[in-house]
């Protein structure tokens, strides 16, 4: 299936690993030009170079999500150097605080939140001139099972219920603009170095029986996988999709690891 995203411009928040990465390196292959953001400068260098070796355009920049008017300069810029902007991922996320109410602070929630919602609201205002100008496009936020269903970290779950609702907001307001904007939700995904792969070389035996009784297909997913859809959510063939919330779990149970 063509995705017709040959041309497209795309901008990638938390680019650097995991589903941040796969979705950019799976964007380039479809032929989009591409501006990928990261704290890490080193990193954020090292990924941008790897992509290029795809044949692709890279603007890169070091931006700390939560910090606003910095994250609205690069979305400036990523505009400039790209020429325009088609289509947005708000990727980068993550939580701070505890897995329980007594050991997540005041602070800790309202970081958990800006990771969030509040960088994707941030994100997706500052490219929407650049989207509209561009005669529409589309935006997705990778959010995560965890905002529809209860787990540990009550924190992240509301600020990923928050995001989920934001996508389904703005489908209805930005509509009219031509931009359809969605919410991804992924389960637990497994990726070399990530959170799920520390879980199963420090507990093997826990990680194992943990998947047996909540993954149906005996697996945990993988970060390709979610590109894939974030890459046809993003493309034409998803004209008529907009303002829901994707589920790509493999029919996962639920999204915490007991003791994690």
């Amino acid at each position: 299936m063509d995705l017709e995203l040959t041309g497209k411009r795309a901008l990638v928040t938390g680019a650097t690993r995991g589903l941040g990465r796969a979705i950019a390196e799976r964007l380039a292959d479809e032929g989009c030009t591409l501006a990928i953001c990261a704290r890490d400068p080193d990193e954020l260098e090292r990924a941008a170079t790897a992509i290029r070796a795809r044949g692709v355009v890279v603007h890169g920049g070091a931006v700390d999500v939560t910090d606003a008017p910095v994250l609205e300069r690069f979305v400036a810029e990523a505009g400039e150097a790209l020429g325009g902007l088609d289509l947005l991922v708000a990727n980068a996320g993550g939580a701070a605080g505890g897995s329980r109410l007594e050991d997540a602070t005041a602070g800790d929630w309202r970081t958990t939140f800006d990771l969030n919602v509040v960088h994707a609201a941030v994100v997706a205002r500052a490219a929407l001139p650049l989207t509209r100008a561009a005669g529409g496009g589309a935006m997705v936020f990778i959010a995560s099972i965890s905002g529809t269903r209860p787990q540990p970290r009550a924190q992240y779950a509301a600020a990923k219920a928050a995001e989920i609702h934001l996508a389904a907001s703005l489908g209805r307001e930005l509509g009219p603009d031509g931009i359809r904007v969605n919410a991804l939700s992924p389960g637990s995904i497994l990726f070399p170095g990530g959170g799920w792969d520390q879980r199963r070389a420090s507990d093997p035996e826990a990680f194992g029986r943990w998947v047996r009784d909540e993954f149906p297909h005996g697996r945990l997913g993988t970060a390709e996988e979610v590109a894939d859809v974030a890459c046809f959510l993003l493309s034409a063939r998803a004209s008529w999709i907009s303002g829901t919330n994707v589920v790509v779990d493999g029919a996962q149970n639920q999204p915490g690891m007991a003791g994690w």
